[in-house]
């Protein structure tokens, strides 16, 4: 029976990250979803997901923070929205579909859907209402929080990242008008989280405006998904709202997952999946 898996945050420049990936064995017959933070180098990504294309029969993916990174030793590299471009180019090339193609339709167990990978970035909206936008990086630094991005991610020719998340979200809830049957669920694939009460972050709570835009929190309904697909927060678990199943599906760094277990535990089947509970259960935190 063919199934429909997903991870993400592979981070394959790690060593032990990447040899998981290179002895998973063969699902010839499965689908992956891949939610981003991949590699942060063309080479890299192609690597990773070219062998994960070799193993499974379609490879779906979406870009992380990470894969836009611009890294200081990376001299004439490209950045911003020219970054994302190649990193598109590339996962192509490699054989998986991106959020820049047709959004493949799912026909086998669970029943029939369209996956959509998105590529909708952040607008630092997942802050309390009393911190002002132009205050939120010194008030997420009062506790050593601000995210990488603010140095390695631009958002050119965007005049900020905000204004490039805006952009995204309005391209891609037209496609979804547009390209998905009004029939048909959907499987909706991002690395952040669409909605604010799934960012789960006890130990760096400040760390919340990298991690998605309120303009998503009723997506679920609007495009009738039966799961809802990220990573970023490095915390396993599974959510459910408004009978959507909401998965973080992330792998992390090698402490946050046991290598002599390798990938294949981490996988999180998507479809056929579990059915919709009768209530609404709490969290389910998938550990180590």
């Amino acid at each position: 029976m063919s199934k429909l898996y997903a991870i993400s945050d592979l981070h394959a420049a790690i060593e032990s990250n990447r040899n998981a990936v290179e002895e998973l064995g063969e699902h010839p017959n499965d689908w992956l979803i891949v939610a981003g933070d991949v590699a942060e180098r063309p080479d890299s990504l192609w690597d990773v997901l070219e062998a994960l294309c070799a193993r499974f029969a379609k490879v779906i993916w979406t870009p992380g923070n990470h894969e836009l990174w611009t890294l200081r030793d990376d001299q004439g590299s490209v950045a911003g929205e020219a970054k994302y471009e190649l990193m598109v180019e590339t996962a192509r090339a490699a054989g998986a579909i991106t959020p820049e193609d047709a959004f493949p339709r799912w026909t086998g167990p669970g029943g029939e859907c369209v996956i959509a990978p998105l590529f909708l970035l952040y607008d630092y909206s997942f802050r309390p209402s009393e911190v002002a936008l132009e205050g939120v990086v010194d008030w997420a630094a009062e506790e050593r929080s601000v995210c990488s991005d603010e140095v390695l991610l631009s958002p050119d020719p965007h005049p900020s990242r905000q204004a490039w998340c805006a952009d995204r979200i309005n391209r891609t809830a037209g496609r979804l008008e547009r390209e998905v049957p009004a029939h048909l669920p959907t499987i909706l694939v991002n690395h952040y989280p669409l909605r604010q009460e799934f960012v789960y972050l006890p130990r760096i709570p400040r760390f919340a405006p990298w991690c998605g835009t309120r303009a998503t929190e009723t997506w679920h309904r609007r495009y009738r998904a039966l799961a809802c697909i990220s990573g970023h927060l490095h915390i396993r678990r599974t959510d459910w709202r408004d009978g959507t199943r909401f998965e973080e599906v992330s792998l992390g760094y090698p402490k946050q997952w046991r290598q002599s277990q390798g990938l294949k535990p981490y996988l999180r089947e998507i479809l056929p999946g579990p059915p919709p509970p009768a209530e609404e259960p709490g969290t389910i935190f998938h550990g180590r």
